[in-house]
């Protein structure tokens, strides 16, 4: 199975500490820690731990921070023929903070990501062979996605859309899409509706099906997902209980994961379930792509789940 990202390539400094800071606040005591991020990244470093061959787009710095990326795809039997180099901008980075629960904060300098451009995306897609899938979060230009989106779509591949960070797309966007995957807050901004409490996706989950969208899962972390078909039926993936250290890249587990299960021919709650148990392993170890699960491991997961 063949699939393409398109997407960011961060450097993680991440800072392990009790609590989450407050505004003003200063707490000592953390751990540091640096680790090879972005969504991009990661939803492609999990897809290759999982069985895919994988081609990655995007772009970096021609600095320290993007020599290690590089290495780092390459050693994981990533295909980077298609990861430029921009020579004025900075590779990207996150500032991460996790707390004694698992639970983080992030804010990123996209630096390079944010170069990547429609054109070179098209010419890239062009250059590759036959693709099953097109996987993408939303840490590149608006218009990058639009044109990778397109290209997939004519080539009659799947495209798998993680809008984060969460921002309003428009319906001829969405109407490309096969599988959108928001979190409860990114579907929130997304629609406009505000959800009191969880489980008040359902409101927004029609809107977002009203405009185009075929298939739409919902990730509620530690209550798994909900799977909206175009029709509006919902069906829910329960979570896998874990001890949760450090959630970071649970979601672009979630992501690629999906993606590896549906190129395999799994139906689309069939792949979440196989999604939900890569996702939950990613949450018991520290880091965005040092979590990610390897095959083998997943399918031991899931036999001994199945057992008891």
């Amino acid at each position: 199975m063949n699939i393409v990202v398109v997407g960011s390539l961060n450097m993680d400094l991440v800072v392990q500490i009790p609590q989450i800071p407050r505004p003003g606040e200063t707490l000592l005591g953390g751990v540091f820690k640096t680790f090879p991020g972005g969504k991009g990244a990661n939803q492609a470093v999990a897809a290759a731990r999982l069985g895919a061959h994988v081609t990655m787009i995007g772009c970096l710095g021609d600095d320290a921070f993007g020599r290690e990326m590089r290495a780092t795809l390459v050693a994981e039997g990533i295909n980077t023929t298609h990861v430029l180099v921009h020579p004025e901008a900075a590779t990207g980075v996150a500032l991460i903070q996790v707390d004694a629960q698992g639970q983080n904060s992030i804010a990123v300098a996209s630096g390079a990501n944010f170069r990547l451009t429609g054109v070179e995306v098209e010419k890239a897609m062009q250059s590759i062979g036959k693709f099953d899938a097109l996987v993408m979060p939303l840490e590149t230009p608006l218009d990058t996605i639009y044109a990778a989106a397109r290209t997939a779509f004519r080539r009659g591949a799947k495209v798998l859309l993680n809008p984060a960070p969460a921002q309003v797309l428009e319906k001829d966007l969405l109407e490309l899409v096969d599988v959108l995957l928001p979190n409860e807050y990114e579907i929130a901004l997304m629609t406009g509706v505000q959800l009191q409490a969880p489980g008040e996706y359902r409101q927004a989950a029609e809107k977002l099906l009203s405009l185009g969208t075929k298939n739409l899962i919902v990730t509620l972390g530690n209550r798994g997902a909900a799977l909206f078909s175009a029709s509006g039926q919902e069906t829910r993936i329960p979570a896998c209980p874990v001890q949760a250290v450090d959630t970071t890249a649970a979601g672009d587990c979630f992501v690629g994961a999906l993606a590896v299960g549906l190129c395999e021919g799994k139906s689309l709650p069939a792949a979440a379930e196989f999604a939900s148990a890569a996702a939950a392993l990613s949450v018991t170890r520290d880091g965005a792509q040092p979590s990610l699960p390897r095959r083998e491991e997943v399918t031991r997961f899931l036999s001994e789940r199945s057992k008891s």
